[in-house]
């Protein structure tokens, strides 16, 4: 399967080329991708992008710029030290690691086993009409809802790059245009697109920026840290 996909090798757009130097890129060795680094073994584009990584202080998304069998390499907004055990959830695999290396803003973080990266392809293949859904990050706080002229304050369970859940909400909203205030993010417009027990889920017109939801969540984690210690001491 995997020489297949490396033989087709379509010609690109100049535009394509700039956009493909922003993907995630699957090696088809086991060793940890090394910053800036030139590997000879082949290739694979895709488009992962995002995943979650699980710390025991929390969770964070990273940009996945570089996986292979063995591990992969990423760009993380949060503080993170070489030795730290991490759960990396991609896709529907949670993956049990840790961080060997790391390098003004990006790290290398190693497998406990290799993974099948056949597996892991063939996880995150669309299928018609269905488009993946964005890592989420567990996130308890309070958010104002507007629809309309009317605001309500309701309960954050998740938030993603691409649309967050929340409660109490009334059946009504469903199918309807909303916009979500969270804290100290900006207003973002959405939909409500499903509702069961009160909670509700709101897809983003527009998705957040990596960096937008990185720096809110290291905020909120360096907030939570600082009331621990404060509590110790």
């Amino acid at each position: 399967m995997f020489g297949a996909l490396i033989r087709r090798k379509p010609a690109r757009s100049f535009g394509q080329d700039e956009a493909a130097f922003d993907s995630t890129t699957f090696s088809l060795t086991t060793a940890v991708p090394r910053p800036i680094e030139r590997r000879g073994g082949d290739r694979i584009p895709a488009l992962l992008r995002v995943a979650k990584l699980i710390t025991e202080d929390g969770e964070q998304l990273i940009r996945v710029r570089n996986m292979s069998a063995g591990g992969l390499s990423a760009e993380h907004g949060q503080q993170l030290n070489i030795g730290d055990v991490v759960s990396l959830e991609i896709g529907t695999q949670k993956i049990p690691s840790q961080v060997v290396w790391k390098r003004e803003g990006m790290c290398g973080i190693k497998f406990d086993q290799n993974v099948d990266l056949g597996e892991l392809l063939a996880g995150r293949k669309p299928r018609h009409g269905f488009r993946a859904r964005p890592p989420r990050l567990e996130v308890h706080c309070k958010a104002s809802l507007r629809l309309g002229k009317t605001y309500y304050t309701v309960d954050v369970h998740d938030l993603s790059l691409g649309g967050i859940k929340v409660e109490p909400i009334e059946e009504y909203c469903l199918g309807k245009e909303v916009v979500v205030i969270v804290e100290s993010l900006r207003p973002v417009k959405g939909e409500v697109r499903w509702f069961a027990d009160r909670k509700a889920g709101i897809v983003f017109d527009e998705p957040l920026k990596f960096d937008e939801l990185a720096e809110w969540m290291g905020k909120r984690l360096e907030m939570a840290a600082l009331k621990a210690s404060i509590k110790r001491g």
